[in-house]
């Protein structure tokens, strides 16, 4: 496969392999850190320090097999650090107040939304692998560096935390 090459190309410093892996997977890290941050210029802003991160410690990855979980790992980190920041700054203002227009979001959504923002961040992390981005199980583990198993037992748990707290009156609540 040509990203393994240049995966071993950008960690022995070569700067257009870097490139092209950054290029190819642009819209992937976006969207996880969009997931994350639910804010674009915030988004992008983290997937710009990621990328400088990532090529300042480039050649000390051991294994270029690993680049994408690793570089995945690194985007986890910078958004946890920007929502760290962000509740610092600004505390509690939930409402996204930068985009122009009013977007009309769902009651579940925004359900759905709260009870991922209170759960434990090792559940939050593979669900938001899992079914925002659509990764597998054992990419998660890879990105997470912990077993295949943990993984499914984590994504369990969270399901059913999010099960709870989605009930309402008794019965389901589809809004």
């Amino acid at each position: 496969m040509i990203e393994k090459g240049w995966a071993a190309a950008a960690c022995r410093g070569d700067e257009d392999a870097f490139y092209q892996l950054i290029s190819i997977h642009k819209r992937k890290l976006f969207g996880i850190a969009y997931s994350y941050l639910r804010n674009e210029a915030d988004a992008l802003e983290v997937v710009q320090e990621t990328v400088c991160r990532a090529w300042s410690k480039c050649t000390q990855l051991k294994d270029p097999d690993s680049f994408m979980p690793w570089l995945i790992r690194i985007l986890i980190n910078c958004s946890i650090d920007e929502q760290k920041r962000r509740r610092r700054i600004t505390p509690e203002v939930s409402m996204d107040t930068t985009t122009g227009t009013a977007e009309m979001i769902s009651v579940v959504r925004m359900d759905l939304e709260m009870a991922l923002e209170q759960m434990k961040p090792k559940y939050r992390h593979v669900l938001m692998l899992k079914y925002y981005q659509d990764m597998t199980l054992t990419d998660i583990a890879k990105v997470l560096d912990r077993p295949e198993g943990t993984i499914k037992t984590w994504l369990h748990q969270g399901l059913k935390q999010i099960r709870k707290q989605m009930d309402w009156g008794g019965e389901r609540y589809y809004g």
